[in-house]
């Protein structure tokens, strides 16, 4: 299917690895040209330059910037301009329990995870509302909806990327301007993967059958039985980005391997 997105530009907030990166390739392979993000110089160099060897002729580059770094953001929104698709996909996590979540941890937490999206759609969408075309996608999770007790904090900010997605698109009324919220499920990303092979290690059994048992520990409902792979997030996410969506906006679409039990 052609996804009609060549000569496209997007700019993908986090993503050098992950989700981020799985829809930085498939954007590419799409033919649309690609700004990726990261808060390190050099990871950031080298997932551009493994996007280049995949993709040779492609247009690919990347700003660096930490988002819980102020100064970075400024500098950061400086330089975007003309971009047709907002992937905000930025985002970290931790295990805590909630009497020992300090206040600054929460306000870390949203910095980064809600108000990094909200200073994008900020600089962006008013772009998009002129020129009347444009994508902005929010990746959240299925914990906005099923709050883990032990990352209530993390739970909280995916939550409210959903709610800054639902206002956002009311204010696209008679566009073709779309705003859209994924809520990924349990995803075999970077980090995920170097926790469990280190787990799986210590206990000197194989990685599959230790990604197994945690499935069956943590989300036993699972339609899908197994981690999702990033490739099959960024697939929606793409499919979004794409003119062909353009019926789809203000919604919020599960890419969670069936772990939501609600309708």
């Amino acid at each position: 299917m052609n996804l009609k997105l060549e000569g496209k530009k997007a700019f993908i907030s986090g993503s050098t690895q992950g989700i981020g990166f799985a829809i930085a390739k498939q954007l590419l392979n799409e033919k649309a040209e690609v700004i990726i993000n990261g808060r390190n110089e050099e990871k950031t160099n080298l997932a551009v330059q493994k996007l280049k060897d995949e993709f040779p002729n492609a247009a690919v580059s990347g700003i660096v910037c930490d988002f819980g770094n102020k100064a970075e953001v400024t500098a950061l929104l400086n330089q975007l301009n003309d971009i047709d698709i907002l992937i905000n996909n930025v985002g970290i996590f931790e295990l805590k329990d909630f009497e020992t979540i300090e206040d600054e941890d929460w306000y870390r937490i949203f910095e980064i995870n809600v108000m990094s999206s909200v200073k994008l759609s900020k600089k962006l969408l008013p772009q998009m509302l002129q020129k009347k075309s444009g994508r902005i996608i929010f990746i959240s999770s299925e914990s906005g909806v099923n709050i883990p007790g032990n990352m209530i904090h993390y739970g909280m900010t995916k939550a409210a990327m959903m709610a800054v997605g639902n206002g956002l698109s009311k204010l696209t009324l008679g566009t073709e301007v779309t705003v859209n919220t994924i809520l990924g499920g349990p995803t075999y990303s970077d980090g995920v993967a170097s926790t469990i092979e280190h787990i799986a290690s210590l206990q000197n059994i194989e990685i599959e059958q230790m990604k197994s048992a945690i499935i069956q520990q943590t989300n036993p409902h699972s339609l899908l039985q197994r981690f999702i792979d990033p490739a099959e997030i960024a697939s929606l996410a793409v499919y979004l980005s794409s003119p062909l969506a353009i019926a789809t906006n203000g919604s919020c679409l599960r890419a969670d391997g069936g772990v939501l039990k609600t309708v």
